[in-house]
């Protein structure tokens, strides 16, 4: 993955449970996954807001 070894990763994830703490990091994960699922299914919503309509359409 990347080119990143197991001790590369080992130490990665040693750093952000020095930086964060152990309770905060799953609270990171879990924000950041409703961000990609928010967006996900921003881009697959159709276009129902009238105000992203540009005014040519009208």
């Amino acid at each position: 993955m990347f080119g990143l070894g197991i001790t590369e990763l080992l130490l990665i994830l040693g750093l952000l449970v020095l930086v964060f703490g152990a309770k905060k990091i799953p609270l990171i994960a879990r924000g950041l996954g409703q961000g990609i699922r928010n967006f996900k299914g921003e881009i697959k919503a159709p276009e129902d807001d009238p105000e992203s309509r540009d005014d040519s359409s009208r």
